[in-house]
């Protein structure tokens, strides 16, 4: 009888719980985000002369698409750390929102 497997955290895994914890600190700090639904999408459509898109809204169907190939794989050189993947999730995330409701990012925490 073999022991037991550790639960396996892939960078899959870790994002969505990033996303999830960011999400429910703002539903938490804006009441304007409870009915938005957030969603994670591997890569985005895009036209190759436009920068890649982190992430897609759609206010009619209250929903945000975030994008994990662009937001984790495209950090600046040396910033390719765990650190700094969950730091640009949880950046793009806030950004996300903030252009979602029509205000800064920094204007998110719960000062405002």
């Amino acid at each position: 009888m073999r022991p037991p497997l550790a639960p396996l955290e892939a960078r899959i895994d870790r994002f969505d719980l990033t996303v999830g914890t960011a999400v429910e600190f703002l539903r938490g700090t804006w009441p304007e985000l409870q009915e938005v639904r957030f969603e994670i999408g591997a890569m985005p459509g895009y036209d190759a002369t436009d920068q890649v898109p982190r992430w897609f809204i759609d206010r009619e169907a209250r929903r945000i698409v975030l994008f994990r190939l662009p937001i984790e794989r495209l950090l600046p050189p040396g910033h390719d750390d765990g650190a700094h993947r969950r730091m640009a999730i949880e950046s793009a995330v806030f950004r996300a929102a903030a252009e979602y409701v029509g205000r800064e990012p920094w204007d998110l925490g719960h000062d405002h």
